[in-house]
C-alpha cells in the first residue's frame, strides 16, 4: 500500500551505512516512521537526506507491503523551517522541543489540529512582524498538545467560585482556573496562570492584542511552567519531559536575565 501527504519532520536518525529512520507528523495518517534511503549516489543522495531535518514541511509518499511495516519514505521539501531559523538559535530550540513533544502521540493516530497547529508555530517563528510572540505561539501549542491527548485545561472559568474574571491560578489537580480570592488560601500550592492565556483559545486569534502589549518573559516562563507540569504529569507520566525542552527554558531564562540586567 502507499499513500501521500503533508507533513513535518519530527526526528531522523542513523540507520546502517546510507539510511535513515524518519518521523514525521502528517496532516492525515498522523505520526508515521518510515525508511529513508539516499536515493543515488554523492551529492544528490546526501543533499535528499538533508531535507530530513526536525522541523522541515515535507510532501510525503509512504509505501508499504502492510500498514503495521516501517515502510520506506520519498519526501520533497516545501518549506525549510529548520534552516531558515539557523541564524536563530533560540526560535530553532523551541521548533526543535516541539518536533520532540510530538513524538509523544501514538503512532498512526491522526491529529489534524495538532498538525496545523504546529504549522502555525513555524509560520510565525518565521513571520517578521511577529516572530517576537512565538514563544507565546509555543505554550498555545503545548495547550493543544494536553486537549487533543484528553488533558485539556478549563481556564473558562473559577472551579471553585464559577466566576470568570480575576482569574490568576490553575488548580495542579484538576486543570482548571482559580480566582485570586478563591484560591488566596492555597496559592503556595497553585500554579500561576498568565493573563495572556485569557484573552483567546489560541495564538492565531491573539495576535494583535498581543503585539501591541507583548507579555514579559516572567508570564512566557510561568506559562511554560504550567504547561511542563500538565506534560510531565499525564502525557510524559512514564518518561522524561524532552531535553530539548528543559534547553529552551534554560535559554529562555539566560535570555531573561540578560534584559533584566539592561533595564
Amino acid at each position: 500500500m502507499d499513500w501521500t501527504d503533508d507533513g513535518i519532520v519530527l526526528s531522523a536518525r542513523r540507520f546502517g551505512e546510507s539510511a535513515l529512520i524518519v518521523e514525521i507528523l502528517t496532516r492525515k495518517y498522523g505520526r508515521t516512521l518510515g525508511l529513508l534511503r539516499r536515493g543515488g549516489a554523492g551529492r544528490t543522495g546526501a543533499v535528499a537526506q538533508a531535507g530530513a531535518q526536525a522541523g522541515n514541511k515535507v510532501q510525503a509518499v509512504w509505501r508499504g507491503r502492510l500498514d503495521e511495516h516501517l515502510g520506506q519514505w520519498t519526501l520533497e521539501l516545501q518549506k525549510a523551517y529548520a534552516v531558515e531559523l539557523m541564524d536563530d538559535p533560540l526560535a530553532l530550540a523551541g521548533l526543535t522541543a516541539a518536533c520532540a513533544s510530538c513524538r509523544a502521540l501514538p503512532e498512526r493516530e491522526v491529529h489534524e489540529k495538532l498538525y496545523e497547529g504546529l504549522g502555525v508555530l513555524c509560520t510565525l517563528m518565521n513571520d517578521s512582524d511577529f516572530k517576537h510572540l512565538w514563544p507565546v505561539g509555543f505554550i498555545h501549542w503545548e495547550l493543544g498538545l494536553l486537549k487533543e491527548l484528553g488533558f485539556g485545561l478549563d481556564l473558562s472559568r473559577c472551579a471553585a467560585s464559577g466566576r470568570q474574571d480575576d482569574l490568576i491560578y490553575v488548580s495542579p489537580r484538576s486543570g482548571r482556573a482559580v480566582s485570586r480570592k478563591a484560591g488566596a488560601p492555597y496559592a503556595e500550592r497553585l500554579l500561576p496562570l498568565p493573563s495572556f492565556l485569557l484573552q483567546a483559545e489560541d495564538i492565531s486569534s491573539s495576535l494583535a492584542s498581543l503585539e501591541a502589549s507583548p507579555p514579559d518573559m516572567v508570564d512566557v516562563l510561568a506559562g511554560l511552567q504550567l504547561t511542563g507540569y500538565f506534560l510531565e504529569a499525564h502525557v510524559f507520566a512514564h518518561d522524561d519531559l524532552p531535553a530539548s525542552r528543559g534547553r529552551l527554558i534554560s535559554a529562555l531564562e539566560r535570555r531573561s536575565k540578560v534584559i533584566d540586567r539592561y533595564i
